[in-house]
């Protein structure tokens, strides 16, 4: 499941969580094929808020004022996406900052962190493609030429970012493209920040 969170602000132990979206991906038996994005197999949910976002972040995401305070109760939505999601492994653009936002909600609303395995896109680009000067989830879209119609909005960056693992994958085909492959591959970045 590829997923993406919008938020009311860039502190993930602090700020609070405003939506979430997943898309489902089909992988194939061994060897592995390339994964399809399915988009019928997605969700998104809008978390109700008591105290709405400041103007300047609701014009970054577009969830209003009134979408907030409409919004679906946290814990339901919450245990929406827990059920939705089931055991699957979970990748996200910089999934530190996504893991820690619906860990710290459903441990508050829920009494318990997700248990799903969550591996880094922004890891397995840098590795798969050194020579390329991206930092951003942007700057990759850009590079692979991935449009994004409402970007900041949570299913839409889902599915861009989804897009981006599929021009990743010949790249990490090579490795084996299993999730074991991924999780070692995207290790790599970490050994060589350290060098």
């Amino acid at each position: 499941m590829v997923v993406d969170v919008e938020t009311s602000g860039l502190d993930a132990k602090n700020d609070r969580l405003l939506a979430i979206a997943a898309i489902g991906l089909r992988v194939g038996p061994a060897p592995v094929s390339r994964p399809e994005i399915v988009l019928g197999d997605s969700f998104e949910v809008v978390l109700r808020q008591d105290a709405v976002s400041n103007r300047d972040n609701i014009l970054l995401h577009g969830i209003g004022e009134q979408r907030q305070r409409d919004g679906v109760d946290p814990a339901a939505a919450l245990q929406a996406f827990v059920d939705f999601i089931g055991e699957s492994p979970l990748l996200a653009f910089h999934s530190a900052f996504d893991e820690t936002l619906i860990d710290r909600h459903c441990r508050r609303h829920l009494g318990h962190r997700l248990l799903n395995p969550w591996l880094d896109l922004a890891d397995l680009c840098a590795v798969t493609h050194e020579e390329v000067q991206a930092r951003s989830l942007d700057d990759w879209m850009a590079h692979f030429h991935i449009q994004c119609p409402a970007r900041h909005q949570a299913s839409a960056d889902a599915l861009a970012t989804a897009e981006l693992l599929l021009r990743l994958w010949p790249r990490i085909a090579l490795e084996g493209g299993r999730w074991r492959d991924l999780v070692r591959l995207a290790g790599r970045r970490r050994w060589l920040a350290e060098r």
